[in-house]
């Protein structure tokens, strides 16, 4: 069976998750595997910036490097980039075939959408790289990446995330995802006090050395990331993304020119796609907090949606401020949408609401939301 054909197959949502299968999968097929050095990037936001800046930083060094992200865009092969570019379809298929032969059936039945991609990239990195930038997904202890061995382990800012799954408090979630270092760890400026605690007492425990990406870099480097970020007018959170790459590709034994360095290169982040549209997947609090400093003193109209079971509701009152009107997008997935909860949320906190018919370019739009709402989205605005 074909790559496409196998992952439609894949239920990309469980209700529950069998926490043993990735790491029993693993042992069956490690020795088929010969493992580059792995740097893991586990938090809430920031994880795909900080890893396509440090994959950059690393190839600069004249090593060969893949970046493993999630969740894509428009096609799938974007979760696996390799040296500047994205995997290709025959590579792809190669790779699929080959670790069909090497897992058993049991695994082939039972893996994940994320857990089978997960080895996927692996094995077609083992071969090619010598050092893969590993994403978590949505966890961090438990999460599919964390069962391959790491010489690095980056923690980006830790908010309110997939609480069904991590737990209800940045208490919990910060346990869950810190829980998944073992190596040397790069703690990112956090928003969250109790986030450096919690990392301090699990590192302590764990006899695992903790550097603060700020403390690893000089006042000359802090500032040449600022004067980048403003340059190229960028988010003020990106100056959290590219310190973290930074202070990894220095802990890591590598001095860097940040010159070479393509700061628009991971899409959906903030990303300006033209004069009057800006797209961010970032879809949680966190990301809506940064977004109302980005857009301080102006007025959006948001292009919004949300499954039902994010906190929808919260978001909108947090991005009140430079909202001017919401225009919902429609969208058609098998987890349900929050659609008419959006509207109601709208008319309690007086703001207009309707359905997106089409763009107006005298007007500045914010297209916010997952990956699904984007893509649905930019589907539309290429069509343009």
């Amino acid at each position: 069976m074909r790559l496409k054909e196998y992952l439609e197959e894949k239920p990309l949502f469980y209700k529950e998750i069998d926490y043993s299968r990735m790491p029993r999968a693993y042992e069956s097929i490690k020795k088929c595997l010969k493992l580059p050095k792995i740097v893991q990037i586990v938090g809430t936001n920031g994880k795909g910036s900080t890893g396509r800046f440090l994959a950059q930083m690393l190839m600069q060094q004249n090593l060969s490097v893949g970046h493993y992200t999630s969740p894509h865009i428009f096609k799938f092969n974007e979760r696996i980039w390799i040296n500047g570019r994205d995997i290709n379809d025959e590579e792809l298929e190669q790779t699929h075939q080959e670790l069909q032969e090497i897992l058993d059936d049991e695994f082939l039945k039972t893996l994940s959408y994320f857990e089978y991609t997960s080895f996927l990239a692996i094995m077609f990195f083992s071969t090619r790289c010598d050092y893969i930038v590993l994403e978590a997904g949505l966890g961090g202890e438990y999460d599919a990446t964390t069962v391959f061995p790491k010489n690095l382990s980056i923690i980006t800012p830790i908010g309110y995330d997939h609480s069904s799954f991590l737990g209800g408090s940045i208490d919990d979630i910060a346990t869950t995802k810190i829980n998944s270092i073992n190596t040397t760890t790069i703690l990112s400026k956090q928003y969250h006090s109790c986030v450096y605690n919690i990392a301090e007492k699990i590192s302590n425990e764990k006899k695992i050395k903790l550097l603060f990406a700020e403390e690893v870099l000089d006042d000359d480097e802090i500032d040449r990331i600022k004067k980048i970020v403003k340059k190229n007018h960028l988010p003020d959170f990106q100056n959290i993304n590219l310190q973290s790459a930074l202070s990894a590709v220095k802990t890591l034994g590598f001095d860097m020119d940040l010159s070479t360095i393509d700061v628009t290169a991971m899409p959906g982040r903030c990303q300006k796609i033209s004069k009057n549209i800006t797209v961010d997947v970032g879809h949680n609090e966190m990301a809506a907090k940064v977004l109302v400093e980005h857009f301080k003193n102006r007025k959006v109209i948001l292009l919004y949606n949300s499954f039902k079971d994010k906190k929808y509701s919260k978001i909108v009152k947090i991005l009140k401020p430079i909202i001017k009107k919401v225009e919902i997008i429609d969208i058609e997935n098998e987890r349900e949408m929050a659609t008419s909860e959006i509207v109601e949320t709208c008319k309690k906190e007086n703001i207009s609401c309707s359905k997106f018919q089409k763009l107006d370019m005298r007007e500045e739009y914010l297209v916010f939301g997952s990956f699904v709402v984007v893509e649905n989205f930019l589907k539309v605005y290429k069509e343009r």
